[in-house]
């Protein structure tokens, strides 16, 4: 026994003196706790409908009142007045709305005629949770408009049209861009963190480090070694992954140029990202403590697998600095919505900024030491 107790008692003390270590077992698992419990089944909040009124009766003046009775009370989506469809369904394809709701000419004229007045409403299936929020918020508008202030004995069928914008989008097709951008960050923790650290554990990098090379040209080393291996796992995952999940015209090639213009920066900004958070730890075990959290923190609240906007609002700040929802979002735009470069350039300028904010701090802290 006495044998037994030592081997526990110095496994304790290497685990006591491995304060990082002890926090990311003890506490770690209540962050992902809380994450995992807030990433799914949210109510929607805030989602941006565009509103096309072209009638401008009194008919589309109450149903526009209704819908800004919603809209301060249950808040489930925003109001943006359109004059024109067409502008409306350009930023409906940019992702810059989730819905359009459009109001016809003479409409009032038909509720009054009651000559079957309706409403459209162009929805983005691409995100299925989004949409079906957005069609039972509005059918359920138009049934309280059918019901408030027209003589039930002269109730006009009032019916809403509802159009999607793309073919049928199974689940597995929305879970796609989320898939390889995880796929690419697992890559950048793997080439800028166990490896790195595993290096250093064994005394590999002592060749580095008595050469003349600066601290700059190492690590751009690193980072663009971590980074190639990224781009291969990302374009692998792309191909094939769109063949599973049945993307349209999955080897176009334009496509793929657009695709990996994004998954470029989107794996420089991972692994610059994993480089500075392990640049000063020596600890083999401590990347592979926090790597599972990380995954949590990053990925979920990223709106991989569920909209950013059923979030409470401390998630949403998270989602908003996390480089993921940058890359997920791009993907999303190419490869469900086959978008034009303008609406993934916003993504590619965040990950590039924050690729140079990551290298420039992983510079300042590394340390030339053996």
């Amino acid at each position: 026994m006495q044998r037994i107790w030592a081997i526990i008692e110095r496994d304790l003390r290497k685990f006591q003196h491995s304060p990082f270590l002890m926090f990311a077992s003890l506490v770690f698992p209540v962050v992902q706790f809380v994450v995992l419990g807030y990433a799914f089944g949210g109510n929607l909040k805030n989602l941006k409908v565009g509103v096309v009124d072209q009638d401008h009766g009194m008919a589309a003046v109450k149903l526009r009142e209704m819908a800004g009775a919603v809209e301060a009370n249950a808040k489930t989506f925003q109001t943006v007045n359109y004059s024109d469809l067409t502008r409306a369904v350009t930023d409906l394809r940019n992702a810059k709305l989730s819905a359009v709701v459009n109001i016809p000419p003479h409409f009032t004229r038909d509720v009054l005629a009651q000559a079957n007045p309706q409403v459209g409403l162009i929805v983005d299936n691409t995100d299925n949770f989004v949409a079906s929020t957005l069609e039972s918020s509005f059918g359920n508008l138009v049934s309280d408009y059918y019901s408030n202030g027209v003589d039930a004995r002269m109730q006009p069928a009032l019916a809403l049209q509802t159009v999607e914008i793309y073919g049928y989008t199974p689940y597995i097709k929305f879970l796609l861009p989320g898939v390889i951008a995880l796929a690419i960050f697992i890559m950048a923790m793997i080439g800028g963190g166990i490896i790195f650290i595993d290096d250093k554990a064994r005394g590999l990098h002592e060749g580095y480090l008595v050469t003349p090379i600066s601290k700059i040209e190492l690590i751009l080393g690193f980072i663009l070694s971590g980074a190639f291996k990224g781009v291969l796992a990302g374009l692998v995952l792309t191909v094939f992954g769109s063949l599973i999940a049945g993307v349209q015209h999955p080897l176009d090639p334009l496509r793929l140029a657009k695709m990996t213009l994004l998954i470029i920066p989107a794996s420089v900004a991972f692994i610059s990202m994993m480089f500075l958070v392990m640049v000063r730890v020596s600890d083999p075990l401590t990347p592979r403590a926090i790597m599972g959290v990380l995954n949590t923190l990053l990925y979920f609240p990223s709106g991989a697998v569920y909209p950013v906007n059923a979030f409470p609002s401390w998630m949403r700040v998270i989602a908003t600095l996390d480089p993921l929802t940058y890359a997920v979002h791009g993907f999303r735009m190419l490869l469900l919505k086959n978008t034009g470069f303008g609406a993934i350039a916003p993504d590619i300028v965040f990950l590039s900024v924050f690729s140079v904010i990551m290298l420039v701090s992983a510079t300042a802290l590394f340390q030339r030491t053996l």
